[in-house]
Order: structure tokens, then sequence, then C-alpha cells
């Protein structure tokens, strides 16, 4: 599990008078849920890029756990990301040409000399636990729900410590966003992650421990 602690933090972006995101404090407890919501331009996404390490800290000190994302190079944040972050997406990023189960294991391909079969075994048992039954099936022959199904299996096959999704559900219908919201809260509880969702959706939000809402790049 990794926890958070955000100490006087502030993003300008050229020509604009106010900073885009400015949190002087913001603590998170390991395996904690939280909710970032607001409107457009109100910094969510900034807000992501910072905490995942998508984007350098020019203000501040972003601390997850004993690791300092502002003292480290761009490379090492790719690395730590590696690691420590599963990534739930809106638009899945699901490679077309490959089976649920290649997609599912293409970054640990990517990232490691061998691929251990135990690997192999949590994709498999990942894909059966979301409900994907044809784990050779290509993924473009799916339905959106079942692809935002293989790419939380895909988030966390690696165990990570922190999960992040940014607007999981909003591309799918009420019954396939219901049921990804499910499984989001039930994977992450069952692997001990702390579950971070960029949302509108009060069939996510209403169930998580807190919500972080911005306005004008503030927590209010």
């Amino acid at each position: 599990m990794l926890d958070l602690a955000i100490d006087g933090l502030e993003v300008r972006f050229r020509g604009l008078s106010e900073p885009a995101l400015a949190i002087p404090s913001l603590r998170l407890a390991a395996g904690e849920r939280v909710a970032v919501t607001g409107p457009s331009g109100s910094g969510k996404t900034t807000l992501i890029n910072i905490l995942t390490g998508l984007d350098r800290t020019p203000t501040g000190r972003v601390v997850w756990k004993n690791t300092d994302l502002t003292a480290l190079s761009e490379g090492a944040r790719d690395r730590w990301r590696a690691r420590n972050i599963g990534l739930v997406m809106q638009d899945f990023h699901l490679f077309a040409g490959l089976s649920a189960l290649d997609n599912v294991l293409l970054p640990q391909r990517l990232s490691r000399f061998r691929l251990a079969d135990a690997v192999r075994e949590e994709a498999l048992r990942l894909l059966s636990r979301v409900g994907i039954v044809r784990p050779r099936q290509p993924v473009e022959t799916m339905s959106r729900g079942q692809m935002q199904r293989v790419a939380v299996a895909r988030a966390l096959v690696a165990k990570p410590g922190l999960l992040v999704a940014d607007e999981p559900t909003a591309s799918l219908d009420a019954e396939s966003g219901g049921a990804v919201a499910d499984l989001l809260l039930e994977l992450t509880r069952e692997a001990g992650s702390t579950l971070i969702v960029a949302s509108h959706d009060a069939r996510m939000t209403d169930r998580l421990d807190r919500v972080l809402r911005l306005e004008s790049g503030r927590l209010v």
C-alpha cells in the first residue's frame, strides 16, 4: 500500500495569472479509496498527472510512502510508476489485434526479460475474476464494457500499491458502468491497493471513502 503526503503543491501555466493547481496540504492514508471531482478545467487531469509522475512537480513536494516524486528525474519517475501504479483510462488504450490475455500481459512483456509463469497465471486469474470467459478473444471483437474489464485486469496484474482510474465509467452504459465500479472497489480491496478515481459518476464516487472536489485548481 502507498500513503500520500502533498505539501505546497503549485502548478502554473504560461499566460495564466492564477495557478492551475494549488494544494497547500493533503494527506491520503494507505489503502484509502478517494474520488476526485470537479468541473472541466478545475485541475483534475493536472492533479492526476502530478500524482502518477506523468508530469514533473514544479513547486512543492509529492511523497508516496518514502518516495518524493519531486526529487526524481523523468526516467526515474517512469520506473517508479511502472513498479507502483496501475492505470485505468476512459479510452481503455488496448491494442487491436491482440487478445485480452496478451493486452493484460503486454506491459509486463515490455518491462521484463522473461515473463514468469506466475505472471501469466495471475493475468488469467484476473481476467476470470472480471468476467472475461474467453481470454484469447481479440479485444476489437469485445463490447466496450468487456474492454474496460480487460483494462482493469491489466492495471492490477502487477499488484500495484496504487490504482488510478480516470473517468473509468464515462463511456459505458449504466449496466456496464455499474459493473466496472463494482470490480474496481472489490479488486482494490482484495489487493490492498490505494484507489484514486477521477469521476463524475455517483455510482462510483458515492461508494468511496472520501471525495476531493476541485474548483479553479483548489480543493473546496
